[in-house]
């Protein structure tokens, strides 16, 4: 049997309920592309759940994830270990896919490795998230990094979905990304480490290193084409599992970068405010290709449905 030229590639560790939402992520897949196949890397433990509880079949393949790349780094450095098929989407496991994925594909044949982002980050994007950012625009820290590092343009990564097509130039952006980092203090880039996260970022390192190799970034934001939306709940219907989704997407970018201010009262009175600017309130609504529930404070209908999912029989 031939193997599969493009699937998908999921990976979870951890507690349980990352699985869950691995597996909770390839039902919705399977409802609009059930010809792709999708592998899993994880612990045996995830793997043995998912057999345990009848969701093994949800994967064309599942595969061990050694304990040293059971992290965001970890993985995300060395995709090129990790490409089960020709072209590859990584994918993360909390996207709901709620429209066919195909014309994606036909975009992404162009890369020979690509991450969603935009072409431009800003200050904020691995810097500080609090009045510190201020020092980091007056000393102007992002360009001498940049200087540092020989690139002419630092774009921003999102991570949620990363397309690999070449291995070589995988494992080079890849070594690259895993080099950087460790070279961090040498940068402006603070740890996540020292925002209470529990895991190092790979976004900027990635982002360098594609700078650095001349590639090109996937257009997180363009309309009905994004390849993934941030879950917002204001902004979508949805019915609980997600079959029928609409989504309301601000064009203009500065009220779409509202979306991810926690309180609800702050973020509804500034899109009111910014939107009600002439010009600044134009919209769409339409089902997305997927919806990313990449925020903790916009988590709790993703974690219901990948509860709901997991307890229904095979």
């Amino acid at each position: 049997m031939d193997t599969p030229q493009e699937g998908y590639a999921l990976h979870t560790y951890g507690p349980e309920r990352f699985v869950r939402h691995a597996a909770a992520s390839a039902m919705t897949l399977r409802r609009h592309d059930a010809q792709r196949p999708i592998a899993l890397f994880c612990p045996d433990a995830h793997r043995e759940c998912l057999r345990a509880h009848g969701k093994a079949d949800l994967f064309e393949e599942i595969h061990t994830l050694p304990e040293e790349h059971a992290s965001i780094t970890g993985f995300k450095h060395h995709l090129h270990r990790f490409m089960p098929y020709e072209r590859t989407l990584f994918a993360d496991a909390d996207i709901v896919w709620c429209r066919n994925p195909d014309p994606l594909w036909k975009q992404w044949q162009a890369y020979p490795f690509t991450a969603t982002g935009l072409e431009r980050a800003d200050f904020f994007f691995g810097g500080p998230k609090n009045w510190r950012i201020a020092i980091d625009v007056l000393l102007d820290r992002r360009r001498q990094t940049m200087k540092r590092f020989g690139i002419s343009h630092f774009p921003r990564v999102q991570a949620g979905m990363i397309y690999c097509a070449d291995r070589d130039v995988t494992q080079s952006v890849c070594e690259t990304a895993a080099s950087l980092l460790a070279r961090r203090a040498q940068t402006h880039f603070r740890s996540r480490l020292d925002e209470g996260r529990s895991e190092e970022t790979c976004e900027w390192s990635l982002a360098m290193a594609m700078s650095q190799r001349h590639l090109d970034i996937f257009p997180w934001i363009q309309g009905r084409l994004s390849p993934q939306l941030d879950f917002v709940e204001d902004w979508t219907v949805f019915d609980p599992d997600f079959r029928e989704v609409t989504y309301r997407y601000y064009t203009d970018r500065s009220v779409y970068a509202l979306r991810g201010i926690r309180n609800r009262k702050l973020r509804a009175y500034l899109i009111r405010l910014v939107s009600g600017l002439p010009g600044r309130g134009d919209y769409q609504e339409f089902t997305p290709i997927s919806l990313h529930f990449s925020w903790l404070h916009y988590k709790k209908p993703f974690e219901a449905f990948s509860e709901r999912m997991w307890a229904r029989p095979a």
